[in-house]
């Protein structure tokens, strides 16, 4: 637990052996692209276009993130960069041209070209409308989804941005300005009523966005909530976050650092398992001696640090920097959690690899590490059904199956069932598998009928 010489070390906002010219947090835009001194050796045309790119996809950084994880001597190749900045590949040749096209002439259709483009980008993937935000009177419940029997997402209307934005956000949809895309709640008591109203559940967690964006004091209104309304269910807290890695200085030298220490501490105090469920994509982002100070500082409160990442192309699809990476988190006394497959939305075309190669990556990561970083699942793929594991390959009757297995069904039931595929080297998704020797999988026409059942819900209820 945490001491009062150690908090008494950051009262003054400033950490002894740190570099605290970046102290403050300053977030860098798209409309700050010119200022980015090193962006401006490359070619204008590239600058274009990546302007260009930045309309469609979101971009958010900040000097730490330049500064610190960035080589800017090896870009564009460099993982740190490929995970910040829009890429070209990200879009196909034509609407890039297009686009920059309609930058350069300033053109009024640049705004619903880059609308029409993004709702082609399958914005809610795995059914997440249609199947996971809960109803009450058919009524959209705001901020809220509920796939899973022990676990809701909670969406804090002020945690819905982050201190920088991966180039492979999955929830992209979140943060482009379009309002019937978002998922929020502004009121704690909607979270806490709909606990009550699901004594299943017992896990809850804030996502965005990146809840840890939140001053200290709005994060405690929301768990104060939770705290004061005697909810018996309720056991685990967890909170999404990336800020270890794009700001650690959230939990060493920010204003309300300590507070929000003591609030770890406290949440803790009160009987419930806290869980910071971390995004580390490379093991450079725990290179920082600040980000491993951050690490000892949340671990000192009592609450448990699991680390989770996709696999992503030009990032870390090589088995060494997952075995990297897996053995820091557990030197730092971090918990390898989930090597997740990319979502089938957004630029996932740049950045998928298949599923043949993602688990070539993990095994031979797996057998780089000890046991204690064997805790790592994978490769896993959120699907609409579920979190569904490719857990290997066989041999039935002479011919090469993937063996999947679900870890969490959207029916309980499913859970740790397992059943094949036939192996392709090619397919990224669940949904480019055939299955093994059968016309379907189990499945299937439970989720058919599911989502015949499904009435879509008006997204502009979802924001409330």
């Amino acid at each position: 637990m945490m001491n009062a010489n150690m908090i008494q070390l950051y009262v003054d906002g400033s950490s002894p052996g740190f570099d605290t010219e970046h102290s403050r947090f300053k977030a860098i835009g798209k409309r700050q692209l010119g200022n980015i001194p090193q962006l401006q050796k490359l070619p204008k045309q590239k600058l274009l276009a990546m302007r260009a790119l930045m309309e469609v996809f979101p971009f958010r950084a900040n000097p730490y993130v330049l500064d610190e994880l960035i080589d800017w001597s090896k870009i564009p190749e460099d993982p740190m960069f490929q995970l910040v900045f829009p890429q070209e590949g990200m879009l196909d040749a034509k609407n890039l041209s297009e686009l920059m096209s309609l930058i350069q002439t300033d053109s009024p259709k640049l705004k619903q070209r880059v609308r029409d483009i993004q709702w082609s980008m399958n914005p809610h993937p795995s059914a997440q409308m249609e199947l996971n935000v809960p109803k009450d009177d058919d009524i959209p419940v705001p901020g809220i989804q509920h796939k899973y029997r022990e676990t809701a997402l909670f969406f804090p209307s002020q945690g819905q941005t982050c201190h920088a934005y991966c180039s492979y956000c999955f929830r992209w949809a979140q943060f482009v300005g379009i309002d019937e895309l978002k998922l929020a709640c502004r009121q704690a008591q909607t979270l806490v009523s709909y606990l009550e109203s699901h004594p299943e559940l017992t896990d809850v967690l804030f996502t965005g966005g990146d809840p840890l964006i939140m001053k200290t004091s709005v994060l405690e209104r929301y768990l104060e909530a939770l705290w004061t309304s005697d909810l018996a269910n309720l056991k685990t807290i967890r909170l999404g976050t990336k800020s270890i890695s794009y700001w650690p200085q959230r939990f060493t030298t920010d204003a309300d650092a300590d507070d929000l220490l003591r609030l770890f501490e406290k949440t803790v105090k009160k009987g419930y398992h806290l869980a910071i469920m971390a995004h580390f994509s490379h093991d450079r982002e725990l290179e920082p001696p600040i980000a491993q100070e951050a690490v000892r500082r949340i671990l000192s409160t009592g609450a448990v640090i699991r680390c989770q990442a996709p696999i992503m192309k030009r990032i870390n699809d090589d088995p060494r920097v997952w075995g990297r990476m897996w053995k820091k988190q557990v030197s730092l006394g971090m918990v390898p959690y989930y090597m997740f497959i990319a979502r089938d939305t957004g630029p996932k075309n740049y950045f998928q690899i298949p599923l043949a190669k993602a688990l070539n990556v993990y095994q031979e990561a797996f057998c780089s590490v000890s046991g204690l970083a064997r805790t790592a699942r994978g490769p896993s793929m959120s699907a609409s059904p579920g979190k569904i594991l490719v857990d290997g390959t066989t041999l039935i009757n002479g011919r090469k199956a993937f063996v999947l297995k679900f870890l969490q069904g959207r029916v309980p039931e499913w859970t740790r069932q397992v059943f094949f595929a036939e192996y392709d080297e090619k397919s990224t998704w669940i949904d480019e598998l055939t299955p093994f020797e059968a016309d379907e999988f189990f499945y299937e026409p439970t989720m058919n009928e599911m989502m015949q059942q499904a009435v879509t819900p008006k997204l502009e209820t979802l924001v409330g």
